[in-house]
């Protein structure tokens, strides 16, 4: 199975809004982090205040995030400082956010990680917030952030008030810098949800149908009545439908519509398809319909894919579909498009991070080009990326059978069966177009270490343990083809037993390019380890390739017996 790469968002704010020469200062640092992407800056003149978002893997994020917090804490004089929005540092509040790959917690630990380095190095104190909170109370940003800057100097040597790294006396540094709170939250997603009604009323009242905190409790049930109030004199409230939601209704002039305006602040409580229905639901009631989805900002593409998917499941179609198809069925279904095109690649947090990073790859060629490519004279891509290829072909070739036997008219009942499968299909498939890019990248380490230089005693030595490494490298990439194609018989042989007839020759081909792909991928495995001087290591290597190849002849001629049977 292809790892998720781990994807994360950090949204520094500073506290300078005003001098543009300062804010391009600091986000030139996020920009010098090599694998950082800088999506947006946003002051505030009024706030005082820049609100920047960028984001990576984690490790280049949380270098970048350092970096800004340095380069604010050398230009931001806080004792200067006058704004409309709470502060308390140079760099107020850091959050760090899961986008794909990673979890809540393993953020938290970052922050955490991080706002210890921060205190240690540039002599800031920080306190820790939200999920990366040390104590209970501090997750709530309000009280880490208790009496703003100017409450600090009481605060700093309290042990209750104090920051959780850095504390000390209050001195000139401090009072320079502030203190910063690092935190870790999850992602929020900002929506517009649009009506067929110019009704503000109507729109409001959808949202407090739906939104958590829902609407007050009037007297005899009347929407005019009194609110009611508890015995300690706070409002009574009717819970919404959806929680991890705040939302309200407002008229918009630029579409002449109104629409119901909301923030989701946990995708994992309320995904947004799941939002959407319930908007809908409502909104059906009112005697409103809901015409079209508009995303403010960007979204993790999880968050489309999990819609797609959603949809499909409810026409009972399969889901084992390109990424591609699945996220037109979100677009579609949520009515993304409604008020203006919307483009994927410009909305998705990681379309985004891949095109900023996209280097020429051969999985990106047409098929004539690649075919092209492969004829030159270079040696790379050769038989290890071709090998992948094949199996990728044959992973292909049997999740085209799962989703027409999926889709076969008098098949309705088992539409899930084979959607599974279909999914397991493009699986394998996105693993092994991974490794087509992978085998030769693996022939280039080789190269590269090759051409380090060998001058003196030293080099020499580090030139051969490069080239050790690579070809290791070099090695494990072939038999990993090798395990991923073998997948490919499983998936097969279940489409040649219980698929579309129609299609069981189909299975049959891709059965033949899997036993292909393994056996290919195998002679690369032995001609790579033959220059490892492990020889253990080597041995190892190659009789785990054997051992693969012959299962992958056994497979073969198994389903192949079936094939012909039923041809």
């Amino acid at each position: 199975m292809v790892q998720e790469k781990q994807i994360i968002e950090c949204v520094p704010n500073f506290s300078e809004g005003r001098n543009k020469e300062v804010i391009k200062q600091i986000t030139d640092e996020v920009e010098r982090v090599k694998g950082v992407k800088l999506l947006d800056v946003d002051p505030g003149e009024a706030t005082n205040r820049t609100v920047v978002t960028f984001v990576g893997e984690p490790q280049v994020v949380v270098e970048a995030a350092f970096q800004c917090v340095k380069k604010a804490a050398q230009l931001i004089d806080m004792r200067q400082h006058h704004g409309a929005h709470p502060r308390m540092g140079a760099t107020d509040v850091c959050p760090l956010i899961p986008v794909a790959g990673i979890t809540l917690e393993e953020c938290a630990k970052l922050a955490r990680q991080l706002a210890e380095r921060i205190a240690t190095e540039l002599k800031v104190p920080c306190y820790c917030y939200e999920a990366a909170a040390r104590t209970p109370e501090r997750k709530n940003l309000a009280i880490c952030r208790k009496g703003e800057y100017e409450g600090l100097p009481e605060r700093m040597t309290v042990e209750k008030e104090a920051p959780d790294f850095g504390a000390r006396a209050w001195d000139e540094g401090v009072a320079r810098t502030g203190c910063t709170a690092v935190g870790a939250r999850d992602f929020l997603i900002a929506t517009n949800f649009n009506l067929n009604t110019t009704s503000t009323r109507r729109a409001n009242a959808i949202a407090f149908d739906v939104r958590e905190k829902g609407r007050p409790q009037r007297e005899g049930g009347s929407p005019v009545g009194k609110p009611m109030k508890d015995a300690n004199g706070k409002t009574i409230m009717i819970p919404g439908t959806l929680k991890s939601t705040k939302a309200i209704g407002w008229y918009i002039d630029e579409y002449e519509i109104a629409q119901v305006s909301m923030n989701i602040t946990d995708i994992n409580v309320t995904p947004l398809h799941v939002a959407f229905d319930e908007v809908c639901r409502c909104a059906q009631n009112r005697g409103v319909r809901v015409t079209g989805t508009e995303i403010v900002g960007l979204i993790p593409k999880r968050t489309l894919i999990e819609a797609g998917k959603y949809f499909l499941k409810k026409q009972n179609r399969s889901t084992g579909i390109p990424e591609d198809d699945i996220l037109k069925i979100a677009i579609k279904s949520m009515g993304l498009d409604d008020l203006k095109p919307f483009n994927p690649r410009e909305k998705v947090i990681e379309y985004l991070l891949e095109d900023a990073q996209k280097s020429a790859k051969l999985v990106d060629l047409t098929v004539k080009g690649f075919a092209d490519e492969t004829s030159r004279e270079s040696p790379a891509p050769g038989g290890g990326t071709i090998s992948a290829y094949m199996g990728a072909l044959g992973a292909a070739l049997g999740t085209m059978v799962a989703n027409l036997s999926s889709h076969k008219a008098g098949w309705d009942d088992r539409w899930e069966e084979f959607s599974n499968w279909a999914e397991k299909g493009q699986a394998i498939q996105a693993e092994l177009m991974m490794l087509v890019d992978e085998d030769t990248e693996a022939f280039n380490r080789i190269m590269e270490a090759f051409g380090l230089p060998k001058g003196t005693d030293e080099e020499k030595a580090a030139r051969s343990a490069a080239i050790q490494a690579a070809t290791l490298f070099a090695t494990q990439v072939p038999l990993h083809t090798m395990q991923a194609s073998f997948k490919v018989f499983e998936l097969c042989k279940a489409m040649a037993e219980e698929g579309n007839p129609n299609s069981v020759s189909d299975a049959g081909v891709g059965v033949l390019a899997a036993r292909a792909a393994v056996l290919g991928a195998g002679l690369n495995v032995k001609i790579n380890a033959s220059g490892l001087k492990d020889r253990e290591t080597a041995d190892k290597l190659v009789a785990e390739a054997n051992e693969l190849i012959k299962k992958a002849n056994e497979a073969e001629a198994e389903i192949m017996k079936t094939v012909e049977a039923k041809l």
